[in-house]
């Protein structure tokens, strides 16, 4: 059996988790509602305060799956009850971001600034920490606030010599030695 697949999902209070036909979850809380179309060969099964996930049989398919459908749900319930953040850091002269309403302006080193809008259910801030800018992205969906940071960040990677670009505050760059010159 997967160990992730088998351990039961607390519903905290103030949530409710609904299960529909074909699978179709539905997550309730006091952050907001997350839809999800789960794999119909799963069985889900809301219990008291808990979901369990089992799996019809031991293919190699089905255990995969079984620990993914688990996860997913899981994540829809953080989701509605604590939401999810991802910090990106700023580095370099000259590199900023600004925030105005719905829109992200970064300042990266082109000739143009980027602009960037806020998708539908994520929300952008820029703060100053010190040297570096900051830009937190939030939402309840954990997919999409990944995606959005993982765009952001696209938009000028981290080089390996002198550390400009946007990264991920947890993320570690490995620095590269420069060229010397010769005598």
């Amino acid at each position: 059996m997967s160990r992730i697949g088998r351990m039961p999902i607390a519903i905290p209070a103030g949530v409710t988790v609904d299960v529909a036909e074909n699978n179709k979850v539905t997550v309730k809380g006091p952050k907001g509602e997350l839809t999800r179309v789960l794999p119909s060969e799963m069985e889900i099964k809301v219990e008291g305060a808990e979901v369990l996930v089992s799996r019809p049989n031991d293919l190699k398919k089905m255990k995969s799956l079984h620990g993914l459908t688990r996860t997913l749900i899981n994540n829809m319930v953080v989701g509605v009850t604590e939401g999810y953040v991802k910090k990106l850091e700023v580095n370099g002269v000259g590199y900023k971001a600004a925030k105005a309403g719905k829109k992200l302006t970064l300042s990266l080193g082109y000739s143009h600034p980027v602009e960037m809008e806020d998708p539908e259910g994520i929300e952008t801030s820029v703060e100053q920490a010190g040297s570096a800018t900051v830009i937190l992205v939030k939402g309840i969906d954990k997919e999409k606030v990944g995606q959005f940071a993982a765009e952001i960040r696209d938009k000028r990677r981290p080089e390996p010599y002198k550390g400009k670009g946007i990264k991920y505050a947890d993320e570690v760059i490995r620095r590269k030695v420069g060229k010397t010159g010769k005598k």
